[in-house]
């Protein structure tokens, strides 16, 4: 856990603003303006990069995983030079489950993975990029990319203890839960092997 320097107020402020940067569906707004029409009626009617890139257009999903991360490490710096560290984590919390919940989509949002990947660069930046690397790795060899999450987001924690002093040991545990229980219905199709490989339409 980190020192709490922050007020409960300042804490909240950081969590309200990282939740409303996190909802920001950039996948939508990409597709929409690039005329490739309603990701809620193509493929899995996600608004992320992975499925935005199964309408062919690899320019639109590199432009939405680019920014679904951005979004994610914008408000963990913000709140960090701001703030605080805690403060920094609770942006970090918010601005995941912002992209996951958005209110103005039902609370239908994202997986989270590019946020996820986007946050951890933020808040330490080896950690970011042994994550990066190890979905990257995880990819590659099953060209699955929920499972390349999956696999990110189990040995987050596993980063953290051998790169960090711990202190955000706590919030990657509850990240990884919830990175789990969004790829939910992914594990059950990667079990059953029907999970779709990258670039598929």
């Amino acid at each position: 856990m980190p020192i709490f320097d922050s007020t409960t107020t300042q804490l909240i402020l950081w969590a309200a603003l990282g939740y409303l940067m996190g909802s920001i569906p950039f996948g939508m707004i990409i597709a929409r303006a690039m005329g490739l029409g309603n990701l809620r009626n193509i493929g899995s009617g996600n608004i992320g990069a992975t499925n935005v890139l199964r309408t062919g257009n690899k320019a639109a999903a590199a432009l939405t995983l680019l920014m679904d991360a951005a979004k994610g490490a914008a408000a963990v710096l913000l709140a960090r030079s701001l703030a605080g560290e805690d403060a920094a984590q609770a942006a970090a919390l918010a601005v995941f489950l912002g992209h996951c919940f958005p209110a103005w989509l039902g609370f239908k949002g994202g997986k989270g993975v590019a946020t996820f990947l986007g946050l951890w660069l933020a808040l330490d930046w080896r950690v970011g990029v042994c994550c990066c690397l190890t979905w990257l790795v995880a990819a590659a060899i099953w060209r699955i990319s929920s499972l390349g999450a999956l696999v990110a987001a189990a040995l987050s924690t596993t980063w953290v203890v051998i790169l960090t002093d711990g202190s955000t040991f706590i919030l990657g545990v509850i990240l990884t839960l919830l990175v789990y229980w969004r790829h939910s219905a992914n594990l059950a199709r990667i079990r059953a092997g029907t999970e779709p490989k990258i670039g598929k339409s």
